[in-house]
């Protein structure tokens, strides 16, 4: 006997706004909505998710001190050459790093991760340029 699966129907366009938004919850939320595990015909080997688009990624919030404790690290790959930034200097940098890595960090972690991360666009302010797809308001629930 056959399994049988349903098809995969096309992708929604999701837009959010970040103002004011806690990081980590934001992220866990688009995570699920980028993965596809909000639909009813969720099947983990499929990329059925969504796009997700979040606007006002400087304004996002973080909570307690973690705006000066949190840390990012990258090796270069020499002995002894381990980089730290803090969330701050990030935020400052580029505020959209802050939030890829933390949806990047919420994804499993295996083959499928950076094609569902493409689906994920950031953008600094309230602009962008995706209103030919007809973004609906992100499911905040």
């Amino acid at each position: 006997m056959k399994t049988s699966f349903p098809k995969p129907s096309a992708p929604i366009w999701y837009i959010v706004d970040a103002q004011d938004q806690i990081l980590g919850r934001l992220s866990s939320r688009i995570a699920t909505v980028l993965r596809g595990r909000h639909r009813p015909n969720f099947v983990p080997h499929w990329r059925s998710g969504d796009h997700v688009i979040v606007l006002n990624a400087e304004k996002i919030k973080v909570t307690g001190d973690k705006v000066e404790q949190k840390t990012y690290y990258r090796h270069t790959g020499y002995l002894g050459h381990l980089r730290t930034i803090t969330l701050k200097n990030v935020m400052k940098k580029d505020p959209t790093k802050a939030l890829i890595h933390a949806v990047k960090g919420m994804l499993p972690k295996n083959l499928t991760r950076e094609h569902v991360l493409k689906n994920l666009h950031v953008i600094v302010g309230p602009k962008h340029e995706h209103e030919a797809q007809k973004p609906v308001p992100f499911p905040l629930s």
